[in-house]
């Protein structure tokens, strides 16, 4: 074998390389992308209340390890000191609790209205109500010690604009089912 040919034998050795790492690049980096997005997807569903799970008026819905029942939406009127033409609004549960395990199965438990148009509100500590000793939120109910069996009650503190008052609906999100939340059905739905 001459030096010539040594030469043309290595050319084309390496040209066959640098074919199939092109065509491993193919296929690595959408693959790469792929891993990439699926990552962020699941992060962005597992962070967010995304899809409903509606609960008619009256009926009790098992979530997170527990029943759920809303039985109170109300405005409490006659407040001073709010923002004008503001209502604080009252969301009353009635949870028995399946599996104790409340730290792991309510991380990040999230009660919320949400209106016809999909706007979203949150629990406020500006208007302060009295609340009888056995009402808690859905945090502090977490840290209850609650066990199998018990029945807790629940309420949530809401400052909304006047004019939702008719089309919010109670919602409730719990880290151990999301993307899904529970939706409210309100009696005249």
């Amino acid at each position: 074998m001459t030096a010539q040919d040594m030469v043309q034998d290595k050319g084309v050795g390496e040209k066959k390389w640098r074919r199939r790492s092109l065509l491993a690049l193919l296929v690595l980096i959408p693959l790469t992308l792929a891993v990439e997005a699926y990552d962020r997807v699941k992060a962005l569903l597992a962070d967010n209340d995304l899809y409903p799970r509606r609960v008619a008026w009256g009926q009790s819905a098992h979530f997170g390890g527990s029943d759920w029942k809303l039985t109170d939406l109300r405005g409490a009127f006659g407040m001073k000191n709010l923002p004008p033409d503001s209502v604080p609004v009252l969301a009353d549960f009635s949870v028995t609790v399946g599996d104790p395990d409340l730290p792991k199965l309510w991380l990040g438990c999230k009660v919320m209205l949400i209106d016809a148009e999909g706007r979203h509100w949150s629990p406020t500590s500006i208007v302060s109500l009295r609340t009888p000793d056995n009402v808690q939120t859905c945090i502090s109910a977490i840290f209850s010690g609650a066990k199998a069996g018990d029945m807790l009650n629940l309420r949530e503190t809401f400052l909304v604009p006047k004019d939702v008052t008719k089309t919010i609906r109670p919602a409730v999100g719990v880290g151990s089912e999301r993307p899904y939340f529970l939706l409210f059905q309100l009696e005249k739905d």
